[in-house]
Parts: structure tokens; C-alpha cells; sequence
């Protein structure tokens, strides 16, 4: 995909992540760049048309979809986290709010953009996901569970979307610089540095980009003995 013929949509763009790839589509010179967050106003990146839309808002979906016809690059970035496990009191709550933002926003996006893409020759959806798609410490219990839903997600729009030309692109990572991992004291990459991952996977053909070492290590890891979503037995 060359990103100078591009179009491109990224939902959650006020901040982190999709501040990062509104600003790097501007910078590798797409057509245009839409950025969706809550307050459109929050849109601050020289170069990006606000759109107003939360994903947990199915008519504000719907009237983007409307609207925005021109749209040849989906970025489902739009996600939300907390730190808990699912047997702390209020699990369930907490679960139903991150997996209507994480998987549903994600899914309604994806119908809802899907005949825009195939009206305008296929295009691409990249979806934001984590190493979290793959291991699960109780740390971040729904967070984590809600990453791998939206990666089985992923999996099976690529085989539904084919016939459309629709290349579907996931993207996991570990701990990035942003608001979201503020209180994680782990090594980190930068936004941008992601982002940049992301783009050149996306215009090189790749169906999957894991965008840092302890990612490429947990997916090795995946088929192993001692399997890496597994707890240590040390």
C-alpha cells in the first residue's frame, strides 16, 4: 500500500498511538488523514481533519461511514485499559467496558468501513492490538482478554475481507511511551518508533507486525515447552 494514495481513518488519534500515526501518515504524505476521537477538538496534529466519533457509539459509526467516503486505510487504534485481575469484585464491569471499546469498537468499525474499502478498491485495515493478545498474567485480566479477541477478530476478517482485497494488517507490541503503560515501570519503545514499524509492514504487504523484541520473544515462545504464556515453574 503506498501511503501517497492513501486515505486514511485512525480512530483514538487525540493521543499515544494515534497521535503517532496521524502525524507519520502526514509526514509519508497521504491524501488525507481523518482523526477520530470523542472531542474532535482534541485533534491537534498540522495536517489531520477532526472527526468526531467514540467507537462505543454505533450512530456516530454510522455517520462517519456516511460521511467519510473516501477512506482507503482503517486504523482500529482506539483502546482503553486497566490494571486488574478477574477476581477482583467489580471484574465483570470492568470487562464489559474495556471489551465495548477493544473488541466491539474495533468490529463495528470494521462492518461499518468494509464497503467503504470495497468501493474504493480494497484497502487496508491495521488493527492495534499487544503482546497481550498472547499472555495473560492477571495483571491486566480483561485488557489482555480483550486483545486476544480482537487478534481471533483480526484473524478472521482476513479470510472474510479477501474477496474484497481488503489486506488486513495486525500490529502487537509491548509497553509503548504512552499515557495508557504511564504507570508500568517496564522498558518501553516509543510511539513513534511503532508506528514506523507498522507503516512499513503495511506498505511491504505484511499480514502481521511485531513492532519490539519482547514481542518477536513471546510469539517465539508461543510453540515452546515451557510455553511463554505459561507461569515459570523457577
Amino acid at each position: 500500500m503506498d501511503m501517497r494514495d492513501t486515505v486514511a481513518l485512525v480512530t483514538g488519534a487525540n493521543r499515544g498511538i494515534g497521535l503517532a500515526f496521524t502525524r507519520e501518515l502526514v509526514a509519508r504524505g497521504a491524501r488525507k488523514v481523518y482523526g477520530g476521537a470523542r472531542n474532535p477538538s482534541s485533534i491537534v496534529a498540522s495536517g489531520v481533519e477532526p472527526v468526531q466519533l467514540d467507537v462505543t457509539k454505533p450512530e456516530q459509526i454510522a455517520d462517519a461511514a456516511a460521511r467519510l467516503g473516501d477512506v482507503t486505510l482503517l486504523v482500529n487504534n482506539a483502546g482503553i485499559g486497566s490494571a486488574g485481575g478477574f477476581l477482583a469484585p467489580d471484574s465483570e464491569e470492568v470487562a464489559r467496558r474495556i471489551f465495548d471499546t477493544n473488541f466491539f469498537g474495533v468490529l463495528r468499525m470494521s462492518k461499518a468501513f468494509a464497503p467503504v474499502l470495497a468501493a474504493n478498491g480494497g484497502g487496508a485495515i491495521l488493527n492495534v492490538l499487544s503482546v497481550a493478545s498472547w499472555i495473560n498474567n492477571g495483571s491486566l485480566g480483561p485488557y489482555a482478554a480483550s486483545k486476544s479477541a480482537a487478534w481471533s477478530l483480526t484473524n478472521a476478517l482476513r479470510f472474510e475481507l479477501a474477496q474484497q482485497r481488503t489486506h488486513v494488517l495486525a500490529l502487537h507490541m509491548a509497553f509503548v511511551d504512552t499515557d495508557l503503560a504511564r504507570g508500568i515501570d517496564m522498558p518501553k519503545v516509543s510511539a513513534d518508533e511503532v508506528v514506523a514499524r507498522a507503516l512499513d509492514g503495511l506498505e511491504a504487504g505484511l499480514d502481521e507486525v511485531l513492532a519490539d523484541e519482547r514481542t518477536v520473544a513471546v510469539k517465539r515462545g508461543l510453540s515452546a515447552d515451557a510455553a511463554s504464556y505459561l507461569p515459570s515453574r523457577q
